[in-house]
């Protein structure tokens, strides 16, 4: 995300002036854009003009609009967002109150204005406008006849490309079409890496399979390289890690990121310290069930002893059309840093922040064992998960409003 102004006063009003660059910034614009906010941006709108002759014709014009949001939708497909609000700038083409739709595209400035950047915000803003926030991992998923290169990044995880080869079974006596088959997958799959993987920014390409498909295609790989004098697979070959999966569709990343055999060498992701984050909860709820909590009533009970050593929430609580609910949230988060706790915040279209939202999307490593948590009235715990089933179903509807 390029920025190109920032005007932000003491008091944390103020606008910023952005350009969405790659797709991953699209899902940080989404996650900006609130109920309320003001967005400018150019667009296209159909008008009916009068000649003089008293005869009407449409045309399509391009003008710029400033809306007051009211929703916002996110299409991973055609990676845009859609701000859906009335207008609040005296415009010729567009009547004051009168509503529209803008369509935020990459490539294309627009402008956000907040009455409150509260932490999250610029949190979120300084992620997306630091040049250092890029994919570094990624990941290539296989089994016979298929494969998903994918690239897991800060926020989400990305397929990049989906190769797939229909390959002859073997025969007895007769494993030359398997094997020219097999060829001609593994030569698709090797092209998809070079053709969408930079190695100048990935530290680390995960090579997952069943079986030996990715030792065999690892082979492959270096002989083919080495045969053509392949200097980007030779000089980064070492950057490959084989690991086992159950198949080659991109669910079976959940397990790859948890294998504690490939820790050490995802060490500097985050992505991977997403994963970890979780993976110790899940352990310390199963050994030790005194320090681990989930659901808001719970975590922020804990948060009031400064037990939370780790708070892991998703950034879906944070889209939520209640101010007051998305205030609930983020002076949840300020409270956990200001009592010396780690705060991580899970992308809901990555795959550990899908596992989070079954915990509610919320959860807490504790320092210290808090045993009569449980025994709490649970009044306190019905209205937390009455709150945040509202929250998700504000969400759903915004994303279902165009329909």
């Amino acid at each position: 995300m390029k920025l190109v102004g920032k005007y932000i006063d003491k008091d944390n009003h103020g606008s910023v002036v952005l350009i969405p660059e790659e797709d991953e910034d699209m899902w940080h614009a989404y996650n900006l854009i609130e109920a309320n906010d003001a967005v400018k941006a150019s667009t296209f709108r159909k008008v009916t003009l009068e000649s003089a002759t008293g005869s009407t014709g449409s045309s399509r014009v391009r003008t710029t609009l400033t809306l007051k949001v009211e929703s916002t939708e996110y299409d991973t497909q055609a990676c845009l967002v859609r701000v859906k609000g009335r207008n609040i700038v005296e415009n010729q083409f567009v009547k004051m109150n009168q509503y529209h739709t803008l369509d935020l595209e990459l490539n294309r400035k627009f402008t956000l204005t907040k009455e409150h950047w509260d932490s999250i915000a610029l949190d979120r803003l300084e992620m997306a406008c630091d040049p250092t926030q890029r994919a570094d991992l990624a990941a290539v998923v296989m089994q016979q006849g298929l494969a998903n290169v994918c690239f897991i990044t800060s926020s989400m995880t990305i397929t990049r490309a989906k190769v797939e080869c229909n390959i002859p079974r073997k025969r007895k006596g007769l494993c030359s079409q398997h094997e020219k088959g097999m060829n001609r997958f593994f030569e698709s799959v090797m092209q998809a890496i070079i053709r969408h993987i930079n190695f100048d920014v990935v530290k680390c390409v995960l090579l997952a399979s069943p079986g030996f498909v990715k030792d065999q295609f690892y082979e492959f790989m270096v002989q083919e390289a080495v045969k053509q004098d392949n200097k980007l697979i030779i000089e980064n070959k070492n950057k490959f890690v084989l690991v086992h999966s159950s198949s080659g569709f991109k669910h079976s990343l959940k397990e790859i990121l948890v294998d504690p055999l490939i820790q050490n060498r995802l060490a500097d992701t985050k992505a991977a310290a997403e994963v970890k984050a979780l993976d110790s909860f899940y352990q310390m709820l199963s050994s030790e069930s005194d320090r681990a909590f989930y659901g808001y009533k719970h975590v922020e009970k804990a948060n009031q002893f400064q037990a939370i050593e780790t708070l892991l929430i998703s950034d879906h609580l944070f889209r939520c059309n209640d101010p007051l609910e998305r205030k609930r949230y983020v002076a949840l988060v300020d409270s956990v840093k200001e009592n010396g706790g780690e705060v991580r915040i899970f992308s809901s279209l990555h795959i550990s922040g899908e596992q989070l939202e079954q915990l509610t999307g919320i959860a807490a490593i504790l320092r210290f064992p808090i045993p009569d948590m449980e025994d709490d009235d649970d009044s306190g715990e019905d209205e937390s998960k009455s709150n945040e089933a509202n929250c998700s179903k504000n969400l759903k509807e915004n994303s279902n409003d165009k329909s």
